[in-house]
């Protein structure tokens, strides 16, 4: 059994609605869902003429390899009406995999751990709260410690 750490985001439609209904479909396609953040609000990241974003984090235990589970996720934002266009444009669902075990990937399809999420809050703030001593395994700090020195100055809300 694989363990994965997921981030989703939303900022169209009811963003909530969305993030419980893609943890219905990546548990029904991927595997059990371990744990799950609270959902956390911010401000759009990077494009930030846009309405603000949902998040949660859930841990996945899953039989499905990164590549694999990399397409699936792709199916489930597409069925949900994810409309790939510009760089950080509003989406209904966004589905990133921050971690894979402690797997190291680097291609040109799949990077994991996911390259910038020590610099993003709204990604260390619901992980830490589900998961403060997992060791990223390139940085070699856990999230507590990642979190500590990340300069990103956006507040992340729990709602």
């Amino acid at each position: 059994m694989n363990t994965t750490y997921l981030l989703l985001g939303s900022n169209i439609g009811d963003s909530k609605t969305n993030l419980i209904q893609a943890a219905h479909f990546i548990a029904t396609e991927i595997g059990e869902i371990e744990k799950s953040s609270s959902i956390y609000s911010t401000k759009a990241w990077g494009n930030t003429d846009q309405a603000d974003f949902l998040n949660q984090i859930l841990i996945v235990n899953t039989k499905v390899d990164a590549f694999d589970m990399m397409d699936r996720i792709l199916g489930i934002e597409k069925k949900m009406g994810r409309i790939r266009s510009v760089k950080n444009a509003p989406r209904v669902i966004d589905i990133d995999i921050l971690f894979y075990n402690n797997e190291i990937i680097n291609t040109k399809d799949l990077i994991i751990p996911h390259p910038l999420m020590q610099e993003r809050k709204f990604v260390l703030i619901p992980l830490n709260e589900v998961s403060p001593h997992f060791i990223h395994p390139v940085l070699n700090k856990n999230t507590g410690q990642i979190l500590s020195s990340c300069k990103d100055e956006l507040t992340v809300n729990k709602i």
